[in-house]
């Protein structure tokens, strides 16, 4: 095994933290919430700026934890920020 879930997911979550502060794109109204899921308690909350990037981490992390659930909901920026 090459490493643990836990260090997967760091670097998963890492990259996409880094790809999303250096892209310099404009904040839009709208935002998109990526919740991954296990044994039916929220396990972690991810927030994007478009659905496309939280559709791509959803795949990696699923490709790294295939029991758990994600799900991926557009929600207003205010209301996250606010």
């Amino acid at each position: 095994m090459r490493g643990s879930k836990d260090e997967l997911y760091a670097n998963v979550s890492w990259q996409f933290d880094y790809e999303q502060a250096s892209g310099g794109g404009a904040m839009t109204e709208t935002m998109w919430r990526c919740d991954q899921v296990r044994a039916g308690q929220l396990y972690s909350r991810m927030m994007f700026d478009t659905k496309a990037e939280a559709e791509r981490f959803a795949r990696k992390m699923q490709e790294a934890e295939p029991d758990q659930m994600f799900s991926i909901e557009a929600v207003e920026a205010r209301q996250v920020w606010n």
